[in-house]
């Protein structure tokens, strides 16, 4: 089975809102907010959601190095409301790796006959 485009978008878009979710939590730990931490628990279940879904439309292996992004939005994102997170050259080495990683496996799949994306 190839993996669709929509599928590969219902992912990003999972990683988005883990993304926000994770952002949501650091806001209700100091101070303590449970409506915050429990509003991340919902990003975190409409995510899992979202990904169940995007898992009906392609291969594992194509779909869940994708979630990786999710660090490198939280590296970007995390800056712009916590004056205390900074972006510095070991989070960009990091991002640069993962990119570099997620680039590997897509180039690798289609090299050994592994199911790709699919426009549909």
């Amino acid at each position: 089975m190839a993996t669709k485009l929509w599928a590969m978008g219902l992912v990003l878009s999972c990683t988005l809102l883990t993304t926000t979710a994770q952002v949501i939590y650091k806001f209700g730990v100091r101070p303590f907010n449970i409506y915050l931490i429990l509003l991340g628990l919902g990003f975190y279940g409409v995510a899992a959601v979202i990904l169940l879904k995007a898992l009906k439309g392609g291969e594992l292996s194509v779909l869940y190095p994708i979630i990786s992004t999710s660090y490198i939005w939280v590296s970007l994102v995390s800056p712009m409301f916590f004056p205390t997170d900074s972006m510095n050259l070991m989070k960009w080495g990091g991002i640069t790796l993962i990119v570099i990683g997620i680039s590997f496996i897509g180039i690798g799949s289609q090299k050994s006959g592994l199911p790709h994306a699919e426009v549909v």
